[in-house]
Protein backbone atom coordinates (compact mmCIF):
# COMPACT_ATOMS: atom_id res chain seq x y z
CA UNK A 1 0.00 0.00 0.00
CA UNK A 2 2.83 2.39 0.85
CA UNK A 3 4.45 1.78 -2.56
CA UNK A 4 1.14 2.59 -4.22
CA UNK A 5 0.81 5.75 -2.15
CA UNK A 6 4.39 6.78 -2.95
CA UNK A 7 3.73 6.21 -6.66
CA UNK A 8 0.65 8.44 -6.78
CA UNK A 9 2.30 11.01 -4.51
CA UNK A 10 5.23 11.18 -6.94
CA UNK A 11 2.89 11.48 -9.93
CA UNK A 12 0.92 14.27 -8.23
CA UNK A 13 4.04 16.21 -7.28
CA UNK A 14 5.41 15.77 -10.81
CA UNK A 15 2.18 17.07 -12.36
CA UNK A 16 2.09 20.09 -10.05
CA UNK A 17 5.75 20.92 -10.61
CA UNK A 18 5.35 20.66 -14.38
CA UNK A 19 2.50 23.19 -14.49
CA UNK A 20 3.54 26.71 -15.47
CA UNK A 21 3.35 29.16 -12.58
CA UNK A 22 1.13 32.22 -12.78
CA UNK A 23 4.07 34.55 -12.15
CA UNK A 24 6.12 33.18 -15.07
CA UNK A 25 6.82 35.45 -18.00
CA UNK A 26 6.40 37.90 -19.54
CA UNK A 27 6.09 35.90 -22.75
CA UNK A 28 4.80 36.53 -26.27
CA UNK A 29 4.07 33.74 -28.71
CA UNK A 30 3.69 34.42 -32.43
CA UNK A 31 2.10 31.63 -34.44
CA UNK A 32 1.56 31.99 -38.15
CA UNK A 33 0.34 30.56 -41.35
CA UNK A 34 3.15 29.85 -43.77
CA UNK A 35 4.54 32.93 -45.48
CA UNK A 36 3.46 35.61 -42.98
CA UNK A 37 6.89 37.02 -42.02
CA UNK A 38 6.67 36.10 -38.33
CA UNK A 39 10.42 36.24 -37.71
CA UNK A 40 10.64 39.82 -38.96
CA UNK A 41 7.68 40.78 -36.79
CA UNK A 42 9.26 39.13 -33.74
CA UNK A 43 12.56 40.91 -34.29
CA UNK A 44 10.82 44.29 -34.48
CA UNK A 45 8.64 43.55 -31.43
CA UNK A 46 11.77 42.78 -29.42
CA UNK A 47 13.35 46.06 -30.54
CA UNK A 48 10.17 47.93 -29.60
CA UNK A 49 9.97 46.41 -26.13
CA UNK A 50 13.65 46.89 -25.33
CA UNK A 51 13.40 50.56 -26.31
CA UNK A 52 10.07 51.11 -24.56
CA UNK A 53 11.23 49.65 -21.24
CA UNK A 54 14.88 50.76 -21.52
CA UNK A 55 16.24 47.25 -21.26
CA UNK A 56 18.01 44.60 -23.29
CA UNK A 57 16.25 41.64 -21.64
CA UNK A 58 13.85 40.89 -24.49
CA UNK A 59 14.89 38.35 -27.11
CA UNK A 60 13.16 36.21 -29.70
CA UNK A 61 13.71 32.55 -30.38
CA UNK A 62 12.82 30.09 -33.11
CA UNK A 63 15.17 27.33 -34.25
CA UNK A 64 17.49 27.78 -31.27
CA UNK A 65 15.04 25.60 -29.33
CA UNK A 66 16.10 22.65 -31.50
CA UNK A 67 19.70 22.86 -30.31
CA UNK A 68 18.74 23.41 -26.66
CA UNK A 69 16.53 20.31 -26.70
CA UNK A 70 19.19 18.29 -28.53
CA UNK A 71 21.70 19.24 -25.81
CA UNK A 72 19.24 18.18 -23.10
CA UNK A 73 18.78 14.77 -24.72
CA UNK A 74 22.37 14.42 -25.94
CA UNK A 75 21.11 13.64 -29.42
CA UNK A 76 21.46 14.91 -32.98
CA UNK A 77 19.57 18.20 -33.62
CA UNK A 78 18.17 16.55 -36.76
CA UNK A 79 16.22 14.19 -34.49
CA UNK A 80 14.48 17.19 -32.90
CA UNK A 81 13.97 18.90 -36.25
CA UNK A 82 12.30 15.78 -37.63
CA UNK A 83 9.93 15.68 -34.66
CA UNK A 84 8.94 19.28 -35.35
CA UNK A 85 8.36 18.41 -38.99
CA UNK A 86 6.24 15.40 -38.10
CA UNK A 87 8.68 12.95 -39.66
CA UNK A 88 8.34 9.56 -37.98
CA UNK A 89 11.33 7.34 -37.39
CA UNK A 90 11.53 4.32 -39.67
CA UNK A 91 11.92 0.87 -38.12
CA UNK A 92 15.45 0.73 -39.47
CA UNK A 93 16.35 4.11 -37.95
CA UNK A 94 14.94 3.01 -34.58
CA UNK A 95 17.01 -0.18 -34.69
CA UNK A 96 20.19 1.69 -35.59
CA UNK A 97 19.66 4.23 -32.81
CA UNK A 98 18.79 1.50 -30.31
CA UNK A 99 21.93 -0.52 -31.08
CA UNK A 100 24.09 2.60 -30.90
CA UNK A 101 22.58 3.52 -27.53
CA UNK A 102 21.24 6.82 -28.90
CA UNK A 103 17.55 5.97 -29.23
CA UNK A 104 15.30 8.86 -28.21
CA UNK A 105 11.56 8.25 -28.36
CA UNK A 106 9.03 10.81 -29.55
CA UNK A 107 7.67 10.94 -26.00
CA UNK A 108 11.07 11.96 -24.63
CA UNK A 109 11.50 14.56 -27.36
CA UNK A 110 8.06 16.01 -26.64
CA UNK A 111 8.72 16.21 -22.90
CA UNK A 112 12.13 17.80 -23.45
CA UNK A 113 10.66 20.44 -25.77
CA UNK A 114 7.98 21.26 -23.20
CA UNK A 115 10.54 21.46 -20.38
CA UNK A 116 12.88 23.70 -22.37
CA UNK A 117 10.09 26.07 -23.44
CA UNK A 118 8.64 26.31 -19.92
CA UNK A 119 12.08 26.96 -18.44
CA UNK A 120 12.44 29.87 -20.88
CA UNK A 121 8.99 31.08 -19.85
CA UNK A 122 10.12 31.15 -16.22
CA UNK A 123 13.00 33.42 -17.20
CA UNK A 124 10.58 35.54 -19.23
CA UNK A 125 11.18 38.43 -21.62
CA UNK A 126 11.01 36.17 -24.63
CA UNK A 127 9.11 36.05 -27.91
CA UNK A 128 8.55 32.55 -29.30
CA UNK A 129 8.11 32.20 -33.04
CA UNK A 130 6.10 29.06 -33.73
CA UNK A 131 7.48 25.79 -32.29
CA UNK A 132 4.09 25.14 -30.61
CA UNK A 133 4.86 27.92 -28.14
CA UNK A 134 1.21 28.93 -27.91
CA UNK A 135 0.18 25.41 -26.85
CA UNK A 136 2.97 24.94 -24.32
CA UNK A 137 2.64 28.41 -22.77
CA UNK A 138 -1.17 28.56 -22.91
CA UNK A 139 -1.62 28.50 -19.10
CA UNK A 140 0.84 31.29 -18.37
CA UNK A 141 -1.02 34.38 -17.21
CA UNK A 142 1.64 36.91 -18.19
CA UNK A 143 1.57 35.95 -21.85
CA UNK A 144 0.26 37.35 -25.11
CA UNK A 145 -0.58 34.96 -27.94
CA UNK A 146 -0.65 36.29 -31.50
CA UNK A 147 -1.45 34.60 -34.78
CA UNK A 148 -0.57 35.92 -38.23
CA UNK A 149 -2.74 34.92 -41.19
CA UNK A 150 -3.13 36.01 -44.82
CA UNK A 151 -4.94 34.94 -48.01
CA UNK A 152 -3.59 31.74 -49.51
CA UNK A 153 -2.21 33.18 -52.75
CA UNK A 154 -0.73 36.21 -51.00
CA UNK A 155 1.28 33.73 -48.93
CA UNK A 156 2.16 31.63 -51.97
CA UNK A 157 3.51 34.70 -53.74
CA UNK A 158 5.52 35.68 -50.66
CA UNK A 159 7.03 32.19 -50.45
CA UNK A 160 7.84 32.22 -54.18
CA UNK A 161 9.84 35.44 -53.74
CA UNK A 162 11.68 34.45 -50.58
CA UNK A 163 12.43 30.83 -51.42
CA UNK A 164 12.73 31.25 -55.19
CA UNK A 165 10.08 28.61 -55.90
CA UNK A 166 7.74 28.21 -58.84
CA UNK A 167 4.03 28.54 -58.11
CA UNK A 168 3.25 24.81 -57.94
CA UNK A 169 6.12 24.12 -55.55
CA UNK A 170 5.15 27.10 -53.41
CA UNK A 171 1.50 25.98 -53.26
CA UNK A 172 2.52 22.52 -52.08
CA UNK A 173 4.97 23.98 -49.58
CA UNK A 174 2.36 26.31 -48.05
CA UNK A 175 -0.30 23.58 -47.75
CA UNK A 176 2.14 21.03 -46.34
CA UNK A 177 3.76 23.42 -43.84
CA UNK A 178 0.40 24.76 -42.63
CA UNK A 179 -0.75 21.20 -41.93
CA UNK A 180 2.45 20.30 -40.07
CA UNK A 181 2.24 23.42 -37.90
CA UNK A 182 -1.40 22.71 -37.03
CA UNK A 183 -0.56 19.11 -36.14
CA UNK A 184 2.41 20.22 -34.02
CA UNK A 185 0.23 22.54 -31.93
CA UNK A 186 -2.30 19.74 -31.46
CA UNK A 187 0.49 17.45 -30.25
CA UNK A 188 0.98 19.67 -27.20
CA UNK A 189 -2.71 20.05 -26.38
CA UNK A 190 -4.60 17.70 -24.06
CA UNK A 191 -7.33 17.26 -26.66
CA UNK A 192 -7.36 17.45 -30.46
CA UNK A 193 -9.63 20.40 -31.29
CA UNK A 194 -10.98 20.99 -34.78
CA UNK A 195 -9.80 24.59 -34.53
CA UNK A 196 -7.05 26.31 -32.57
CA UNK A 197 -8.51 29.82 -32.88
CA UNK A 198 -9.41 29.92 -29.17
CA UNK A 199 -5.72 29.81 -28.19
CA UNK A 200 -4.97 33.30 -29.49
CA UNK A 201 -5.55 36.73 -27.98
CA UNK A 202 -5.47 38.31 -31.43
CA UNK A 203 -5.32 37.21 -35.06
CA UNK A 204 -3.82 39.70 -37.53
CA UNK A 205 -4.10 39.68 -41.32
CA UNK A 206 -0.55 40.16 -42.62
CA UNK A 207 -1.95 41.23 -45.99
CA UNK A 208 -3.63 44.25 -44.38
CA UNK A 209 -0.69 45.66 -42.44
CA UNK A 210 3.04 46.18 -42.81
CA UNK A 211 5.56 44.40 -40.57
CA UNK A 212 6.14 47.66 -38.69
CA UNK A 213 2.43 48.22 -38.12
CA UNK A 214 1.93 44.67 -36.86
CA UNK A 215 4.93 44.97 -34.52
CA UNK A 216 3.45 48.19 -33.12
CA UNK A 217 0.06 46.48 -32.65
CA UNK A 218 1.68 43.60 -30.78
CA UNK A 219 3.68 45.98 -28.59
CA UNK A 220 0.53 47.92 -27.67
CA UNK A 221 -1.45 44.73 -27.01
CA UNK A 222 1.33 43.51 -24.74
CA UNK A 223 1.08 46.74 -22.77
CA UNK A 224 -2.70 46.37 -22.45
CA UNK A 225 -2.83 42.68 -21.54
CA UNK A 226 0.44 41.85 -19.79
CA UNK A 227 2.49 44.87 -18.71
CA UNK A 228 -0.38 46.61 -16.87
CA UNK A 229 -1.28 43.40 -15.07
CA UNK A 230 2.32 42.83 -13.99
CA UNK A 231 2.52 46.37 -12.63
CA UNK A 232 -0.72 45.92 -10.68
CA UNK A 233 0.53 42.81 -8.86
CA UNK A 234 3.97 44.16 -8.02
Amino acid sequence: MKKLYDYFDHRYRESVMSKPAAQDGPVITISRQTGCDARQVAEMVVDNLNRKYCTNKWKWIDKDIIFKVADELNTDPNRIENFYKGIELSDVSEMIMAFSGNFVSDMRVKKAIKDVVLSMCKEGYIVFVGRAGVAIARDIVNALHIRLVAPFYWRVENVMKKKEMDIETAEEYVVDTDEKRFNLIQTFLDKKPLTIDYLFDATINRNSFSITEIADFVTNMFECKVAKRMKSVQ
